[in-house]
């Protein structure tokens, strides 16, 4: 029988998918403009994600969205991959901590 190592410390959270399904598939990400900082936003909860994403800028004339669950360890991965910080936000978009640097 297979068993996960650390199930009981794994965090999840939830971002907003861009173009889900697809080739282009990607975390909706940001540049803050005051800091210059690119960041991904991410929720404790689908509702708080589904909250703020209706005040997100985003294109739905061409592209898609699909909020989605997410590890943190993969979070980590995609955001070195990519030099964006993970920001855990709540509902109105405010920073409740930062997972990445």
């Amino acid at each position: 029988m297979d068993t996960m190592e650390n199930n009981q410390t794994d965090r999840w959270f939830y971002a907003v998918v861009q173009n889900p399904g697809s080739s282009g598939e990607q975390l909706m990400g940001f540049n803050d403009g005051k800091t210059g900082t690119d960041f991904i936003p991410v929720f404790s909860t689908r509702e708080e994600a589904q909250q703020c994403f209706l005040v997100m800028p985003k294109d739905v004339i061409n592209d898609k969205y699909e909020v989605q669950a997410i590890i943190e360890d993969d979070l980590i991965t995609i955001s070195e991959q990519g030099r964006y910080v993970v920001y855990h936000m709540d509902h109105k978009g405010s920073i409740k901590e930062t997972i990445t640097k």
